[in-house]
């Protein structure tokens, strides 16, 4: 498929609009509906209705595969402009808020690096299309174990911390006295769904066997500074690594002692072997303090 048709496509289906589509490739609707053209016809199948402008069962089929399709041909591009250029001497570093601990903070050199704290899910496809020259990620994980990643591209991880997760409790909460919780213990309590400040629920629910864990409040932001302070209002429960759980005003951070998990960070470098230029500095020094 010509990845022009696949990309008119998925931006026609994203904005449910023709017309909204064409401003926003800089098209005319004209060439954006040969484009929708050309591909049902190269598949020999309708993609998308007309009135109202949506995917067939076709269509829906074809997005669940474009997107990654697409993605990957923008890592292939980065990556051969990544080695075809001189090493850089500035950087930019990609990171989840949370993982973005003390350690880590510590490595950053004084100059010379562009912080982009990014939804989670969204930091290793940034590593692989080349806007951001290292990522970090982290989650829940047993101890040693590496982190589960989407497969966007080529990439190479490096753990760099692990420590332990705490529950954080406002200071009146009848659970704030205990030394340790039991996470299955609070699968039925009120929780924050907050996937992007927070360890996301879906990784509390797998660590639990898939069940519980349903959200009290939404909370659509990367500041886990308002993620505490929703805590500590009452709003629900947060699951945070112990560095960001502890200390924080009218709140308890009690430990999780079953099951058996840690906070872990991980480092992404695009391709194989070590970064280069700029990157294998604050890389070494991420390494170094892991």
């Amino acid at each position: 498929m010509d990845p022009h048709l696949l990309r008119t496509y998925v931006t026609v289906a994203r904005l449910a609009s023709f017309s909204e589509a064409a401003r926003a490739l800089g098209y005319t609707q004209s060439a954006v509906s040969q484009h929708i053209a050309a591909l049902e016809q190269d598949l020999g199948a309708p993609l998308l209705t007309r009135r109202p402008v949506a995917p067939t069962a076709a269509g829906d089929r074809l997005l669940e595969h474009a997107g990654p399709l697409l993605l990957r041909l923008e890592a292939a591009r980065a990556d051969v402009v990544r080695m075809a250029a001189a090493p850089d001497r500035e950087l930019t570093l990609a990171a989840a808020s949370t993982a973005l601990g003390p350690r880590v903070l510590a490595a950053l050199p004084a100059s010379g690096v562009t912080l982009r704290v990014l939804p989670r899910d969204e930091v290793p496809a940034a590593v692989a299309t080349g806007t951001a020259d290292l990522g970090l990620v982290d989650g829940l994980a047993a101890p040693s174990d590496p982190l589960r990643l989407p497969d966007v591209a080529p990439l190479t991880t490096y753990g760099v911390g692990e420590e332990p997760v705490c529950v954080l409790l406002p200071d009146t909460h009848p659970l704030a006295g205990r030394t340790g919780l039991r996470l299955g213990d609070l699968a039925d309590a009120r929780w924050l769904d907050a996937p992007d400040a927070g360890l996301p629920l879906t990784q509390l629910r797998g660590a639990n066997g898939g069940h519980g864990f349903r959200g009290a409040l939404r909370y659509e932001g990367t500041d886990v500074r308002a993620l505490t302070a929703l805590a500590a209002a009452g709003h629900g429960l947060t699951l945070l690594p112990r560095s960001a759980a502890t200390g924080v005003p009218h709140t308890v951070a009690v430990p999780v002692t079953l099951p058996r998990v840690v906070h872990r960070t991980e480092l992404l470098c695009a391709g194989a072997g070590a970064p280069p230029g700029a990157a294998a500095a604050v890389a070494e020094a991420l390494l170094e303090r892991a």
